[in-house]
């Protein structure tokens, strides 16, 4: 069942038909807290969401959407009229797995729904162990030598990227676009900022990442 939570009417209805011309379940609502009544009786596999809302604007859903247990890993993609980078970065950065600016076609959307619909259904191996790091996509941990470091959901996204390609190095480009669904942008320092906020986390074990000058970053270590 995929969730779409649009305050607008015609919008809500339009995409509701195009998702169920192409065989999907789906439903709309209009405010967050039928959202959230629907949420708790029946989890989605996927959930479309505005920015501008009543009640609670989008990124507020998000973010409560990722901090539950239960929704954690529930792919968002979010439709919105806010089409600068700042507002990109900061869907993205509170967990989105896509960003789409209104207006948009509808074959499009579900083009992009599939999409996420088909990374979300790899499953992420149970643990990478590099060194004294210890890092847990179905958890969603990560320890250092036992202790649990907080990460926000995009540097914990990073961070599973590197170690899935352990000691390959990986360009700028294609990690902006896996994490964040941005290109490699000369002025965008926000893979750097991250980079640099991670390795201050980890401690010690921020030397596992690695900078490749000239392409990007890398996870080296010792693999267990």
């Amino acid at each position: 069942m995929i969730y779409l939570l649009e305050d607008d009417d015609s919008i809500r209805k339009l995409v509701i038909y195009a998702l169920k011309s192409q065989g999907y379940d789906a439903e709309g609502f209009e405010r967050p807290s039928s959202f959230w009544n629907a949420v708790n009786q029946q989890l989605p596999q996927m959930v479309l969401l505005d920015i501008m809302l009543p009640e609670e604007d989008g990124i507020t859903v998000l973010k409560k959407l990722k901090s539950r247990q239960d929704t954690a890993q529930t792919p968002v993609i979010i439709l919105t009229a806010k089409s600068s980078e700042y507002d990109k970065v900061e869907g993205l950065d509170a967990g989105a797995d896509d960003y789409v600016v209104k207006p948009f076609g509808m074959m499009e959307l579900v083009a992009r729904v599939r999409a996420v619909l088909r990374r979300s259904d790899h499953a992420a191996p149970q643990e990478y162990r590099i060194g004294s790091l210890l890092i847990s996509p179905e958890r969603h941990e990560v320890t250092v030598d036992g202790v649990h470091i907080s990460l926000t959901y995009k540097e914990f996204a990073l961070l599973c990227l590197l170690a899935e390609h352990m000691d390959k190095a990986l360009d700028r480009g294609y990690l902006m676009n896996k994490v964040w669904g941005l290109g490699n942008e000369p002025e965008n320092r926000t893979l750097d900022v991250h980079i640099r906020t991670l390795r201050s986390k980890l401690g010690q074990a921020g030397e596992y990442i690695e900078t490749v000058r000239g392409v990007g970053y890398r996870m080296a270590g010792e693999r267990q």
